[in-house]
Order: C-alpha cells, then sequence, then structure tokens
C-alpha cells in the first residue's frame, strides 16, 4: 500500500491523457477493475471513456480534472465542472484497483468539493448507475442525496441502465 503522504494532487491537462488513459479504463473496466471494491466490470463491456473525449476534457478550461500521482504516475482523479448557478458536477472518480479503501477516493471527493466551493458551488451533484449499490451507500455516507432524478444510460446496452443523480449542498 502506498503511504498517503507520499502521493501528490493536481490539475491534469492534455498532456496527461496517455497516462490516464490505462488508469480509467483498469479502474472501471475489464479484469484489473475486479481487484477493486468497486467497478463497471459486470456491468458494461466497451471503454469507459475515448481518448479523443478525454482528451476534449482535459482541455476544456471549464472541466477541472485533478490527477493523484505517486512518483509521476496516476493513482487517481476526478473531474469537476462549473455548471453555474452555483451548482458544480463531479465525475469520472477512480482510484488504481489496488489502492481502493486506501482513503485517496475520500481524498479526491474533498478535493473536488474545495474546488468546487472555489468556484462559488454551493450544491454538488454526481450520477450513479443505479445497479452500483455499494457505490451508492459509500457517496451516502459522504452526505449526497438522491434527487430523485433518473435519466436513461447514453448508449444502447442489452439491459436497460439508468442514472440516478444525488447531490450534496456544500
Amino acid at each position: 500500500m502506498i503511504a498517503p503522504d507520499s502521493l501528490s494532487l493536481r490539475r491534469a491537462g492534455p498532456a496527461d491523457a496517455a497516462a490516464l488513459k490505462p488508469l480509467i479504463e483498469g479502474g472501471y473496466r475489464g479484469n484489473s477493475a475486479r481487484r477493486g471494491w468497486t467497478h463497471e466490470a459486470d456491468i458494461l463491456e466497451d471503454e469507459r471513456i475515448a481518448a479523443t473525449d478525454l482528451a476534449v476534457m482535459l482541455a476544456d478550461p471549464a472541466i477541472h480534472f485533478l490527477m493523484a500521482e505517486h512518483e509521476a504516475n496516476p493513482v487517481g482523479c476526478i473531474a469537476v465542472t462549473d455548471k453555474g448557478g452555483g451548482r458544480a458536477y463531479f465525475g469520472m472518480l477512480c482510484v488504481d484497483p489496488p489502492m481502493q479503501s486506501s482513503g485517496l477516493g475520500s481524498r479526491l471527493i474533498l478535493a473536488a468539493e474545495e474546488l468546487a466551493r472555489g468556484f462559488g458551488a454551493r450544491i454538488m451533484e454526481i450520477s450513479v448507475i443505479e445497479n452500483r449499490h455499494e457505490l451508492i451507500a459509500m457517496y451516502e455516507r459522504k452526505g449526497y442525496a438522491d434527487s430523485g432524478a433518473r435519466e436513461a444510460f447514453p448508449t444502447p446496452q442489452p439491459a436497460p441502465l439508468f442514472f440516478r443523480l444525488f447531490e450534496k449542498r456544500l
């Protein structure tokens, strides 16, 4: 296990795309994701994010993409978007599966919330695939509440998938 004090946290940019892509894919999908406590590997099989979409996110000044590093290697990330009107959204929370349950995910969420407060957000939102019960329970423990909003997954799946929207007052 990597000691938390040996990690650095910084804003990622376009030059970080090649290093972040395998972290994100390995944390969400495929057999490597199954080493962690939460993943989408049993729900979805396609890639989590296309390299071009990741590059667009990293270049977008409205998206604050934070990256945790250990010895210059990415081990976690989270993307925070200023939605305006006092609202922010976080997504793409990813922790390298062997580091899950180390507190890094909590550290990334706290950093995202602090960042959002810094640009005036009073509400943080997150969308979660409703089948991910353990993940939903974790967000609820962190103060996120189900808003009641539900929306269809953006791409067709063999079994229909839905997102639930959660919110937290900052």
